[in-house]
């Protein structure tokens, strides 16, 4: 009798196992078949958006009105800005990319630039036309090898999660008709930059990159940046991680390292020059909020000084559900430094850092004189809406829209229950922008 309990009693256990294997094999597919989705549509409307804007910047060229010429330079930035956005969503950190990313966005720049000044005071010269034929000439060539990857694509049903497999196990036998596609797309484009651009009116720089100066150190080993990211992460060294490579011709040179075990899985980015950490996440079930947010933000203070940070002002904090989130920037001569900011995210449950983001800082710092201010404080005042209650002022750096850093006089008001940063050019005291700042989010049940 007991024989026969037993065999039952096993029995359920093996079918409940394979319930669960069937689940977690279902579960699997279902998120691969999300991805695969995701980057299907980025790759399509990729593709969509370069011809479109080969199409918009011809049409231009044929314009001879300022009244609609400036409209059509608009939607071309927009379109760039789409282009850019679809880019960053497929799997291409592996691949060197950066010129087309970089083409993209000196695209946007120039045809922005042009869009909101006076053309009929000053209209398009001889060299601002030439930069529209070149712009023209390589989008149509970005298009056709776009057009080309998308027929082989669709005719052989290839999929891009075989193509980020390939690309993070450096499989040279796999199918790389997308990886070959893109890297003529890239090489096309430092063909035109080298030959065909006035870098001038486009604002790209011929001197070599100056961002990253602050990293420091010899170059690590890959078995080095493994015990890093394991540090980094809390990990032992049982714990399998994951290594790879940024591929040639990268804006900066990294390892990144994942894992994914027991419910828990983490990513890391360091760079390969001294093994400074850019990017650091890790994903698992939150629990209930044991601890303050101020309590979440020593933590942050000291997982700041343990990564050497100092002189850093604490900017925003934020409670979303059971995690805290910190927002420190640099302070120079009483003046924040807003493009080297650095982000952190802590646990509620137990303290943990879940997140942490340097890349901005390392990409961005650098020593700089800060300018004298052409208004005063009380001039930039005055073009704040009135209907504003300041609670805070300071100065900062920041980037314009054009990518440029400038001063600003940055001023915090509330207006109707909101949050609102006001940021008043500190050279001629106009508005350049405005931010609403986020509320900390509901939790509803």
């Amino acid at each position: 009798m007991i024989r026969w309990i037993l065999i039952g009693v096993l029995s359920l256990g093996i079918a409940g196992v394979s319930v669960w294997g069937y689940q977690e094999h279902q579960d699997k597919n279902a998120i691969l078949i999300q991805a695969e989705n995701t980057y299907q549509r980025s790759f399509h409307e990729l593709t969509y958006n370069i011809d479109l804007l080969h199409d918009t910047i011809g049409s231009s060229l044929a314009m001879n009105s300022s009244e609609q010429l400036s409209p059509q330079l608009a939607e071309i930035w927009r379109i760039t800005s789409l282009a850019h956005n679809n880019v960053g969503q497929l799997p291409l950190t592996l691949i060197p990319f950066n010129k087309t990313e970089e083409f993209l966005s000196k695209m946007g720049d120039f045809s922005y630039k042009v869009a909101v000044r006076d053309l009929n005071k000053s209209p398009l010269s001889d060299e601002e036309i030439d930069t529209l034929h070149s712009l023209y000439e390589m989008s149509g060539e970005i298009e056709q090898e776009l057009r080309r990857v998308q027929n082989m694509a669709l005719e052989n049903n290839l999929r891009w999660m075989d193509v980020q497999l390939a690309l993070v196990n450096n499989d040279e036998t796999a199918d790389n008709t997308i990886i070959d596609g893109f890297k003529t797309v890239e090489k096309t484009v430092e063909g035109y930059s080298e030959a065909n651009f006035n870098e001038t009116l486009l604002g790209v720089s011929t001197a070599p990159d100056e961002g990253y100066k602050t990293l420091t150190g010899k170059e690590i080993t890959e078995k080095e940046a493994e015990r890093k990211i394991q540090k980094l992460l809390s990990v032992n060294g049982d714990t399998d991680i994951t290594v790879t490579e940024t591929g040639e011709g990268a804006n900066v040179a990294l390892y990144s390292g994942s894992f994914q075990e027991d419910g828990v899985s983490g990513y890391v980015d360091i760079s390969k020059k001294g093994g400074h950490p850019f990017t650091v996440m890790v994903s698992r079930e939150l629990n209930d909020a044991e601890i303050s947010l101020h309590d979440a933000l020593n933590k942050a203070d000291e997982y700041m000084e343990e990564q050497g940070f100092s002189n850093f002002s604490l900017l925003a904090s934020n409670q979303y559900d059971t995690v805290g989130v910190f927002h420190y920037i640099p302070e120079e001569d009483n003046v924040l430094i807003y493009p080297d900011a650095i982000q952190i995210k802590v646990a509620l449950d137990n303290g943990d850092v879940l997140g942490f983001v340097a890349k901005d800082y390392y990409q961005n710092y650098k020593k700089r004189e800060i300018p004298e201010p052409g208004v005063s404080e009380d001039e930039a005042l005055k073009q704040v809406n009135p209907n504003l209650e300041i609670q805070d002022k300071h100065m900062g750096i920041i980037k314009n829209d054009m990518g440029e850093e400038i001063l600003a006089y940055v001023f915090l008001g509330t207006l109707n229950d909101d949050t609102y940063k006001i940021f008043i050019n500190a050279s001629d005291g106009s508005e350049e922008r405005v931010e609403k700042l986020k509320k900390a989010e509901m939790k509803y049940s």
